[in-house]
């Protein structure tokens, strides 16, 4: 499937609605054998699109960008700023990165993490760390990314003890590389 042509670009109020149902389509695709249900369905559209204008209208410390395709719309969306544990040295954090998964594979998740890293830079960071979920399988698209595993915690998610796995760079370059070994 070919990449979209997609515009990057901060995320406006008006966007909260599309960016809430990406967040939680995505949820919904990748952690249903992982998470628990009543923590899937408790994410309802209402409650996310309130939590995600909030953090638009207030975009100082954290900075909310979408991926708008012409054709369909609002295709991805991610939200970044300063690392929120600097234990590990890195500067930066990724906070979320979702792509509507009838998208994957489409361009959208580079597009992001790649204005995502500018924003980054244009701030004064110098490097970046993304925690996921240890069976989140975007690990591979951070891999495929140039990032790094560079730590492993378990951290409360909705009252529930999950296993994370931070990827790391260390200067605000994507490095593409295949997987093959």
């Amino acid at each position: 499937m070919d990449d979209l042509a997609l515009t990057v670009r901060a995320a406006r109020p008006e966007d909260a609605a599309d960016v809430a149902r990406i967040y939680i389509e995505s949820w919904h695709d990748t952690y249903p054998a992982v998470l628990s249900t009543a923590m899937l369905c408790s994410m309802t559209l209402k409650g996310q699109s309130a939590r995600w204008l909030s953090t638009i209208r207030h975009q100082r410390r954290e900075a909310v960008l979408v991926a708008e395709s012409a054709q369909f719309g609002l295709v991805g969306m991610t939200s970044l700023g300063p690392s929120r544990d600097r234990a590990f040295g890195y500067d930066g954090e990724v906070y979320t990165l979702y792509v509507d998964p009838a998208h994957f594979g489409r361009g959208a998740g580079r597009a992001l993490l790649r204005e995502a890293f500018q924003i980054l830079r244009k701030r004064g960071h110098s490097s970046c760390v993304i925690w996921a979920h240890a069976a989140n399988n975007a690990r591979f698209f951070y891999e495929t990314m140039g990032g790094r595993v560079v730590a492993e915690r378990r951290a409360r998610l909705m009252g529930d003890m999950v296993p994370e796995i931070a990827f790391g760079w260390k200067t605000l370059a994507l490095t593409e590389r295949s997987h093959a070994k």
